[in-house]
């Protein structure tokens, strides 16, 4: 079998609400360019009250579709990576592909935290390869609902937004992807998460409202060991692709906070301008970031055929992984 997965279509979207910094540094107390000195983020977009996710996601997907220019009825397959869902039950993804129209593709939900999207990516390109049929990949999340306002480490960070890949069979093999490598940490499982809301601790029982909303631990672990694996899993992954981090035209890692991927930037040897960067102004919106940010670093200078990109993330679980994506 030789067949490729090559991108043919980006999409993202935000919701309307833009949120600068000077609001959540009154309503926390901090001093003006606390959040920016810290994280690399000056706004972030959050969802209006009538914003869904399926919406949100339906949105970016719409923009893919309509780059790619391919006939709905030969999209097999939507993979949506979301930590936010409508619903815990059923799944969003089904409901995104009715409202776009795919009348023959399936349709699950992967809950991958930051990393969602490296994942879905990865099972799409495999789909596409065994069945010769396009497949979208969303990334979505409504995170400002999940925020603990009371907790200035995540209450800085999270954002909302959607990014969309679409992938279509292709004979030349230096599309889809050329490399990867993937990795998880079960034992700083607590270090990102929300407490309450799973069979563990389900909502039937009495619980604090505290518990719904997201947390993290310890901030310098969370660093730490993002920064490690990311780095990690891109040096395993250029060399299974056979590359070397100067043959790569652009790095587009997770946007978790400037200061994780300008560290992991630095230890591959990748310089600055190679490195795509949206935090500054879309903030930490989990799984959405990488495909938003190439759906943004795309429109403002398109990707070249024969370009080499390296994604990379890292979050909650621990889990994490990197590709190498030939345009």
């Amino acid at each position: 079998m030789n067949r490729t997965a090559r991108i043919v279509g980006l999409g993202h979207h935000v919701p309307a609400r833009k949120v600068g910094n000077a609001e959540i540094e009154a309503s926390l107390g901090l001093e003006a360019g606390w959040i920016e000195g810290r994280t690399g983020i000056r706004t972030r977009f959050w969802a209006e009250p009538g914003d869904t996710l399926s919406g949100l996601a339906a949105k970016a997907g719409e923009m893919a579709l309509q780059a790619a220019g391919i006939d709905r009825k030969e999209i097999g397959l939507l993979l949506l990576a979301t930590s936010t869902p409508d619903h815990l039950l059923p799944p969003s993804a089904p409901l995104v592909a009715h409202r776009l129209g795919l009348e023959k593709a399936g349709g699950v939900d992967l809950a991958g935290a930051c990393a969602g999207f490296i994942y879905a990516m990865t099972f799409a390109d495999g789909f596409v390869r065994l069945h010769n049929k396009p497949a979208i990949v969303i990334a979505a999340n409504i995170l400002s609902r999940r925020i603990n306002p009371a907790e200035r480490a995540s209450a800085v960070l999270f954002a909302d937004a959607a990014g969309a890949v679409v992938l279509a069979p292709s004979s030349d093999p230096g599309h889809g992807i050329l490399g990867s490598s993937f990795a998880s940490d079960g034992s700083a499982y607590g270090l990102i998460h929300i407490p309450a809301g799973g069979s563990n601790r389900p909502f039937a029982q009495e619980i604090d409202i505290a518990e719904t909303r997201m947390t993290i631990a310890n901030g310098r672990d969370v660093f730490a060991k993002a920064v490690d694996m990311m780095s990690r899993c891109s040096v395993e992954a250029l060399e299974a692709a056979g590359l070397s981090a100067p043959e790569i035209a652009r790095f587009v890692p997770h946007q978790a906070n400037a200061r994780i991927f300008n560290a992991v930037g630095k230890s591959l040897g990748i310089e600055d301008g190679r490195i795509v960067k949206t935090i500054a102004d879309y903030g930490n919106s989990s799984a959405a970031t990488i495909p938003l940010s190439l759906s943004v670093a795309h429109g403002a200078k398109p990707f070249r055929p024969g370009e080499k990109l390296l994604l990379a993330a890292a979050g909650a679980g621990l889990t994490g992984g990197a590709l190498v994506v030939g345009i």
